[in-house]
């Protein structure tokens, strides 16, 4: 017979959340907390970020003497959009999606093992020093609903998401800064065929600057990418506009800054050879964050693991989950690897084994920041 875990991660998975439209998750999730006969809150992040659903903030009060250390969980709601139907099956101890589409364990994985931990605490009445879940909206678009959540609410400054595709033991002890660049390229139209002379092509400007730039890895801890591009009304016209989307993340700062003017530059010096205007808006994604082994939510996470049973392994992330919002605001979180595979495409899935190994890891947390020093 499937576990509760399972039950559950495959309630979720079956319900579409793509980003802005996770209500239908969200009160899945609310019933099951008000279920355990928990309180749950929903702040008006919805509206700022253009999602049809808040933060869902959900509180467990400690019990004892009020020693240790309080944790708070966080996972998102969202996930990529599907492009078919979703249909968990399981088969063999491994959970897939028959609908030929992505499964949804990113992050829905997370959200089913936290939620089994805290009804295993609830239901075993086990000590705690606390107990706090947040699910955000519109991660996956740019961590936009932990963005939006007023970090104060929280009691605990350590904390915990579980959002790499890695086996279990995995611990991030960094993850790198982000900027996005916004570019468009305006040049002239004019006829193709007969006044080709008078048109100044901004594709061609694009594609000149394109060429140029250094793109997927450039170092250890560097990369860049340009992801969208566009422009043009017509075969038979001279291209008057064209905009593409490009991004750089470096854990390094000062080489982000460094690669970010050099793209920057690179466009400017590609218009001016094609005779086109450029604008171009580069905008903060994330600030990175890097922990160092010894620090408090590490070594918690150490001997979490540890006491399930997994040997904890340590690197850096070349991705962004929630935890940047939460360690820029000044709370320790960090992101644990919780078995998900193949993330964002149809081959996604995740083991039985791993969803209620992640359920062990929860509790041994909880059990490790019971006792430790405050």
């Amino acid at each position: 017979m499937a576990s509760e875990v399972v039950d559950l991660f495959t309630e979720l998975a079956a319900i579409a959340s793509p980003p802005g439209e996770e209500r239908p998750v969200a009160d899945a999730v609310t019933r099951y907390l008000r279920d355990l006969g928990l309180e749950v809150d929903e702040d008006d992040a919805g509206a700022t970020v253009g999602s049809n659903m808040g933060n869902l903030y959900c509180r467990v009060e400690s019990t004892g003497n009020g020693g240790g250390v309080p944790v708070f969980f966080c996972a998102h709601l969202d996930t990529v959009p599907p492009e078919g139907p979703l249909q968990p099956v399981l088969e063999d101890g491994v959970i897939r999606n028959a609908g030929g589409t992505i499964l949804g364990a990113d992050n829905k994985s997370a959200v089913a093992s936290m939620l089994e931990g805290t009804r295993r605490v609830l239901a075993e009445n086990r000590a705690h020093a606390g107990i706090e879940l947040l699910f955000t909206p519109k991660e996956e678009v740019g961590l936009l609903g932990a963005a939006a959540f007023d970090q104060q609410r929280f009691h605990a400054h350590i904390g915990y998401v579980y959002d790499q595709a890695a086996p279990i033991g995995d611990v991030i002890l960094g993850a790198p800064f982000s900027q996005a660049l916004e570019v468009r390229f305006h040049g002239r139209a004019a006829h193709s065929g007969m006044y080709p002379e008078e048109g100044r092509s901004a594709i061609a400007a694009a594609a000149r600057a394109v060429s140029d730039l250094r793109l997927g890895r450039i170092d250890e801890e560097t990369t860049a990418n340009v992801g969208l591009i566009e422009g043009g009304s017509a075969g038979n016209i001279v291209p008057e506009w064209c905009a593409l989307s490009a991004e750089a993340r470096s854990h390094d700062e000062r080489k982000l800054g460094d690669l970010v003017q050099e793209m920057v530059d690179a466009f400017a010096f590609a218009a001016g050879l094609e005779d086109c205007e450029v604008e171009t808006k580069v905008s903060k994604s994330y600030r990175g964050y890097r922990f160092k082994r010894e620090d408090e939510v590490v070594r918690i996470a150490h001997a979490a693991l540890e006491r399930s049973g997994y040997t904890p392994n340590y690197g850096l992330s070349g991705g962004a989950a929630d935890a940047n919002v939460f360690n820029e605001r000044g709370l320790a979180c960090v992101n644990l690897a919780n078995g998900m595979r193949d993330i964002h495409t149809p081959d996604e899935c995740i083991t039985v084994e791993d969803l209620e190994g992640m359920v062990e890891v929860t509790l041994a947390l909880l059990d490790v920041a019971r006792n430790a020093d405050t």
